[in-house]
């Protein structure tokens, strides 16, 4: 014979209370004495009594679960920072709803949208423009969460970032500490933290006394053909340059690629670093230098400021976790100059 399904009056009656209450301690609201939260519980247990999602959502006008918006799945960054809200979700029994905007910002609008429509409690996004209506999802969610990139203008929202502008200053210090001065920058455009990383190359550079040559600043989108050209247009425009620093893992890779064609020795012709420690950096002959980025730990950290700590929200700036500079065979001592 096929079992019949518990309810909650089923649940109210083993644990000899009121329906009222025994929805008060599954919604958690409300005010409900330990002892009583115990028999309601051990009643569930009793009978297998599971609380209907759809049931709740329906009643609360919310579907539930939290939206997260990235711009590519498949990015090792990205994939990283998914694993971390899924981590982080999965302890505090949520549900992520997982979306790829692929740096359109009117694509990301419409996800926004949609996850605003389904009443998600929250949003965690890796923006990608302003197109979106942030201020209405915080509104009409619980939250809204940035993690891995902020927007300016977008004080009060929230965000767990890399402190990216000490990843580069720390890989600028090591390239220049190694005697290379003549140092060629590989750009993320037109994206607000590549603005951050060009700032902190700048910013450090002058710091160190070491003169900025505009030349040797180039921004690029960060897909293969606009990487390759902005590489190859690079070191073919200035066979001086001794070191390249590459604001990106996509850079880096056409840095590596246009160095091997143009027969450069890593590191004997030129030095090569990168921001973003992905897996193929430790693969490549020789092990390519990076700034690994805690995607993980950003995103564990933004569900958690999503779900747990709605005090914390829009106040104190953004939550900076701190990169590691990896030293690896790519970069070596200044040597000789190319001709």
């Amino acid at each position: 014979m096929t079992r019949r399904t518990a309810t909650i009056k089923d649940v109210a009656a083993a644990a000899g209370v009121g329906i009222a209450t025994v929805s008060r301690v599954f919604s958690g609201s409300g005010s409900v004495s330990a002892a009583t939260r115990e028999r309601v519980l051990a009643a569930a247990r009793e009978l297998d009594y599971r609380p209907s999602a759809l049931g709740r959502g329906l009643k609360l006008r919310r579907s539930g679960g939290i939206g997260l918006i990235v711009p590519d799945v498949t990015d090792p960054f990205c994939a990283e920072l998914i694993a971390g809200v899924l981590a982080c979700a999965r302890t505090l029994g949520e549900h992520v709803i997982v979306d790829a905007a692929h740096g359109d910002p009117a694509r990301e609008a419409e996800i926004v949208e949609r996850l605003v429509g389904q009443r998600v409690d929250g949003v965690i996004a890796h923006p990608a423009g302003t197109e979106a209506d942030w201020r209405g999802a915080a509104r009409v969610c619980s939250s809204v969460v940035f993690a891995g990139r902020a927007l300016p203008g977008f004080p009060e929202i929230p965000a767990v970032l890399a402190d990216d502008a000490g990843g580069v200053r720390s890989l600028t210090e090591y390239l220049a500490g190694l005697g290379h001065r003549r140092i060629g920058f590989l750009g993320e455009a037109p994206r607000s933290p590549a603005g951050a990383r060009e700032t902190a190359f700048r910013d450090t550079l002058a710091q160190l006394g070491v003169p900025v040559e505009e030349d040797l600043v180039v921004a690029a989108r960060p897909a293969g053909d606009a990487a390759y050209a902005a590489a190859a247009g690079l070191l073919q425009r200035r066979d001086d340059v001794t070191a390249v620093l590459a604001a990106g893992h996509r850079l880096g890779e056409a840095a590596v690629l246009v160095a091997r064609e143009l027969d450069l020795r890593v590191p004997a012709d030129v030095s090569i670093a990168m921001v973003d420690d992905v897996a193929w950096a430790e693969l490549c002959d020789p092990p390519l230098t990076a700034v690994a980025r805690p995607g993980h730990d950003i995103g564990y950290r933004a569900c958690e400021m999503l779900l747990r700590e709605p005090a914390r929200r829009g106040r104190g700036g953004p939550v900076l976790l701190p990169t590691e500079l990896v030293v690896r065979g790519s970069c070596g001592p200044l040597r000789t100059v190319r001709r």
